[in-house]
């Protein structure tokens, strides 16, 4: 097997950097720092990185197939045209609540937007809990409400045939699945994939690869887990050179790359001195294994 070498790719110190999605067509990583309320285009062959600052926490974004973006922005769902720099809002999601704010978000293969919610921090890495819940924004614009009651809406993926929907509530601490009608969008009998002891260390982000098998990876833990769905086992373990990372999506070409985002909030002085690369982008290559395309909203 190859041996697997990790780089740092953007040394940009981001607060909370989440969300990356490859844009296959500009060869461009896209993400968030969620905290920090900004959208970023970063190009690997010329080290660029392009900016546009929202008005609100940018909890995920995602390619729209006519141009532009789809942003879940504080409790808004919104379009952002780049080249304009316009955001315009769809829709804001439960008004009475002001304790809440859009998190994880991603597209599902018919081209909706799903994205969830999470109470918020009541002090550093602890958060109301029981507050969110996880939407699908169609592609005619209108929102569903899939669960509530959720603490830490999270991670997204779809599995290969796209009957199953993989979902990360951080704060049970475990991968979960569920039957996923993709016609229709409905999900149900949702069951633990991948449990992790109960602590410190809570699952993030997570994508899937070309051979079924999830990345996720863990905040607090300095890792990507690739997990195996069907047996519930950990296959592998990729250490980091932080402590917060907090999401990961293949790239580069023919999807070889694993991009890792990261964060520095919450870190104490003496970390944030001695994790010299936390929130930074980090770019996994040797793995043995590739990604697919992401999906694109369609509405």
């Amino acid at each position: 097997m190859a041996s697997v070498k990790i780089e740092c790719v953007v040394n940009g110190r981001y607060s909370v950097a989440e969300s990356p999605v490859w844009e296959e067509k500009d060869g461009t990583l896209l993400y968030t720092d969620i905290t920090e309320q900004n959208v970023y285009r970063w190009n690997p062959v010329d080290n660029q990185i392009k900016k546009i600052h929202v008005d609100a926490t940018a909890g995920s974004v995602v390619p729209r197939n006519s141009g532009g973006y789809v942003l879940a922005l504080g409790k808004r769902l919104a379009f952002l045209d780049w080249e304009k720099q316009v955001v315009t809002d769809i829709t804001e999601i439960d008004r009475e609540k002001s304790n809440i704010r859009f998190n994880d978000g991603k597209a599902d293969p018919a081209g909706r937007f799903l994205a969830g919610t999470m109470g918020m921090e009541t002090r550093p890495d602890v958060f109301e809990r029981h507050q969110g819940s996880l939407y699908a924004l169609q592609t005619d614009h209108s929102v569903v409400k899939h669960l509530d009651q959720v603490d830490l809406s999270n991670g997204l993926a779809w599995s290969l045939d796209h009957k199953i929907f993989y979902y990360i509530d951080s704060l049970h601490f475990s991968v979960d699945a569920f039957d996923y009608d993709l016609q229709s969008g409905k999900i149900s009998n949702r069951r633990v994939v991948y449990k992790l002891e109960q602590g410190v260390i809570i699952p993030d982000g997570q994508c899937i690869d070309n051979e079924g098998k999830l990345w996720v990876a863990c905040y607090n833990g300095g890792s990507i887990l690739r997990i195996d769905p069907e047996t519930g086992k950990k296959m592998q373990t990729v250490k980091l050179p932080v402590s917060k990372t907090t999401s990961c999506c293949f790239g580069g070409k023919d999807y070889a790359d694993l991009y890792v985002t990261s964060a520095t909030r919450s870190l104490d002085q003496e970390s944030f001195q001695r994790e010299s690369l936390a929130g930074g982008i980090f770019k996994v290559t040797g793995l043995g294994v590739k990604g697919i395309p992401p999906h694109s909203f369609m509405g």
